[in-house]
């Protein structure tokens, strides 16, 4: 099914050259939105109906931010995407595609079917604040975050723990040292902030990052 990309500028999903994006015509049955200005490009898409699918990329914010919400009954042929993207290290070919009560079973699977097709694997998930990976990790970092400040253990036995009991690539401490903690704090604080729940608190060490970003 042929689709058209609009580039709408820094992309956190596609923020190099990628295959899926060089795949785009210039007329499609499925609009794909990209980048932090996604959202304003929909709303400025006159026909937005004539498409068999709509999707807009999303950071942490709800896909009705753009849409607008009727009762629980939204929904229609708009979706919203996000590769998941841990900080600063390389989108993964994971994308959470996000729907809506009311979404046309016709357009998800047009949508699925598209990125699929691309080679992405494809997880649908429900409208809200967040996407599956962080609404489930960011709390877990939390509270590794947590245990390393009260001592409990130094941040090397913290990660061999966790790696070698329960199989993990990489201990959470070093993953985010690695891949951004000041990034963390951003995705965790817009959590908390949506959600109101404790556990998106950003830790203390992710602020003391936030703070230090950009200075030598």
């Amino acid at each position: 099914m042929a689709y058209v990309v609009t580039d709408t500028g820094a992309s956190r999903s596609f923020p190099a050259s990628h295959p899926f994006i060089q795949g785009s015509s210039l007329q499609g049955e499925i609009a794909v939105l990209i980048g932090e200005g996604a959202g304003a490009a929909f709303a400025a898409l006159r026909d937005a109906d004539r498409y068999e699918a709509v999707l807009i990329e999303l950071g942490t914010e709800c896909l009705g931010v753009h849409t607008g919400e009727r009762a629980g009954g939204e929904g229609g042929n708009v979706l919203g995407f996000a590769r998941y993207r841990l900080g600063e290290s390389p989108p993964t070919n994971l994308v959470e595609l996000v729907k809506q009560p009311g979404t046309r079973a016709g357009s998800l699977e047009a949508a699925k079917g598209l990125l699929e097709a691309a080679g992405f694997v494809v997880s649908v998930c429900n409208d809200f604040p967040g996407r599956i990976l962080d609404r489930l990790l960011r709390p877990y970092f939390n509270a590794v975050l947590r245990r390393l400040d009260e001592k409990l253990a130094t941040a090397e036995d913290l990660d061999t723990t966790l790696r070698l009991g329960l199989g993990y690539p990489e201990g959470p401490v070093s993953l985010l040292e690695r891949t951004g903690l000041a990034a963390h704090h951003d995705v965790t604080r817009a959590l908390y902030e949506s959600l109101a729940d404790s556990a998106f608190a950003p830790a203390r060490r992710a602020i003391v990052a936030k703070a230090w970003e950009g200075k030598p």
